[in-house]
């Protein structure tokens, strides 16, 4: 039966989880003439290839441990924590942070002589993300710190564009408004969207105490990210996991990885083995495989026969493992979210 309604088809795979690795998902290409609501840009399908690989695994155990690195040899996890530990938690690193960026930004001559606010406002909702909310794509390194900082180079240009014009009082708050939804769309095509960092945009121009600074914004903006990613690493991994990843749930280094396999290869006299987006297409001629059974999930799920009405699709999660059939695409928090139900299991 035929649902001319439906989106297109997408052939998403998945792999086996581990404790430090994430599930690789493809997007498809839009079909021809599908239409311009189809159009999706993916800016880590061009970085992540040519991003170096995490070097966590290499580092010692203690400071990898604090940097969120989670080995699969440490064991099963530990049981699930009540919302009592992390209100805890929360409370003291929110409380510890905030009060941190502003002590040391009273200390700073510079600071003082410009008038910097102690703290900005938007560190605010920053520190519920980064400290209750710590599993959300949107409080992860990347967001947190580079979705401030694009914010507030979009904030500075729009108030310097706007302060061109001899009523810019009277269009301030067009300014902002305009501030915050350019940011916004900058940080979606970046794949750095964080909340917050939109009423940083905001602010920049509509708040005259901020708004005066100019470029110098950039220097409070980047210490408070800092200080509060520092305190974060410290108290969410007592007893949590922070950040689930550093740049992106996918994997990186792609590229580099085939060409020491080349060489090596070259160096032994032996044909290089299949990797990186060959070994994805692979994976990929069979949609909803295992890479852990090569069973689809839709045989996993009747025995062995596959199902042919496509409204039975079922994604299975099991410790470890998330077997997501053909036909559903996935955006990167939707990853993150099966990811932690896996482990939790």
């Amino acid at each position: 039966m035929s649902h001319p309604h439906r989106p297109p088809v997408s052939r998403t795979h998945s792999h086996p989880l581990q404790v430090s690795r994430s599930i690789s998902v493809t997007r498809p290409d839009p079909k021809p003439g599908a239409g311009i609501s189809t159009w999706h840009f993916d800016i880590d399908r061009y970085l992540n290839p040519v991003l170096p690989a995490s070097t966590l695994p290499q580092l010692p155990h203690v400071v990898a441990h604090f940097l969120g690195y989670r080995a699969p040899s440490e064991g099963k996890p530990k049981p699930q924590l009540g919302n009592l530990p992390m209100v805890f938690w929360a409370a003291i690193g929110i409380f510890g942070s905030l009060s941190l960026i502003g002590a040391v930004g009273q200390e700073i001559p510079s600071f003082q002589n410009r008038g910097v606010p102690v703290i900005i406002g938007s560190f605010g909702a920053a520190a519920v993300l980064d400290f209750y909310a710590i599993e959300s794509p949107l409080a992860q390194p990347r967001n947190a710190i580079l979705g401030q900082l694009l914010s507030a180079i979009t904030g500075v240009i729009m108030h310097k564009l706007f302060s061109l014009s001899s009523n810019f009082e009277s269009v301030r708050w067009l300014g902002g408004a305009l501030s915050c939804a350019t940011a916004t769309m900058v940080m979606a095509l970046t794949g750095t969207v964080h909340p917050p960092a939109g009423a940083t945009a905001l602010m920049i121009v509509a708040d005259e105490d901020v708004s005066r600074l100019g470029w110098f914004v950039l220097c409070p903006v980047l210490l408070g990210c800092g200080l509060m990613l520092v305190i974060a690493l410290l108290v969410n991994n007592i007893q949590r996991r922070f950040p689930f990843y550093w740049w992106s749930p996918g994997q990186t280094g792609k590229v580099w990885s085939r060409r020491r396999e080349k060489k090596s290869a070259n160096t032994q006299g032996k044909t290089p083995a299949v990797s990186g987006r060959a070994s994805e297409d692979a994976v990929l001629e069979k949609p909803g495989a295992s890479a852990t059974s090569g069973e689809s999930s839709t045989d996993l799920e009747s025995g062995g026969q596959a199902d042919e009405d496509e409204d039975d699709r079922v994604v299975v999660i099991r410790r470890g493992e998330v077997i997501i059939p053909d036909g559903i695409t996935l955006r990167p928090d939707e990853v993150l979210w099966l990811e932690t139900v896996s482990q939790r299991l």
